[in-house]
């Protein structure tokens, strides 16, 4: 069994309960993530990295299937122009590979902390899976464990056609 995947490692400093899912082979699609799971592809949570400009970005986390409105993104943040980060500025920025980035464990930035928005489409959900820091593992949470664990992170509908947005909770 390889080592204790870098997000559990965080999850388990912060004394967020999770647990570890290892898929038995390669992942090709997010049904077949999903399924091996035993969850949704709508529990299945895709942390996406934007850049704002150099050097600064932001984390988005959506529900699998959902898809996120850039002008909605960009309104909320006040920005009139951003971009995904590519395969190398994942890496270097978050410590993880594409297809393993979850929002907890990250590298921190001589800027501080990286924001992180959570799509409604998470927040709908009562368990989710995330990125492990490792590909082919996952961690399983309660959505209301991953909202307690990331603290301040914003709560914001980023959906096609929706542009609304609320603070979350404290915890």
């Amino acid at each position: 069994m390889p080592s204790t995947p870098p997000v559990s490692l965080a999850l388990t400093a912060l004394h967020i309960p999770h647990r570890v899912f290892t898929h038995p082979g390669p992942v090709s699609s997010l049904e077949q993530a999903a399924a091996e799971r035993g969850q949704t592809p709508e529990q299945v949570v895709r942390s996406l990295l934007f850049r704002l400009e150099e050097g600064r970005y932001v984390m988005v986390l959506a529900a699998g299937p959902a898809q996120i409105s850039w002008a909605a993104l960009r309104a909320h943040l006040g920005v009139s122009r951003l971009t995904t980060a590519d395969r190398d500025e994942v890496q270097k920025v978050t410590g993880y590979a594409i297809g393993a980035v979850g929002p907890f464990g990250l590298l921190t930035p001589e800027s501080g902390p990286m924001p992180v928005l959570v799509d409604v489409s998470v927040a709908e959900q009562t368990e989710v899976s995330i990125g492990s820091g490792v590909r082919g593992t996952t961690v399983i949470l309660s959505t209301a464990d991953l909202l307690a664990g990331l603290g301040d992170a914003v709560v914001v509908s980023l959906r096609k056609d929706e542009s609304t947005s609320k603070r979350s909770a404290s915890h």
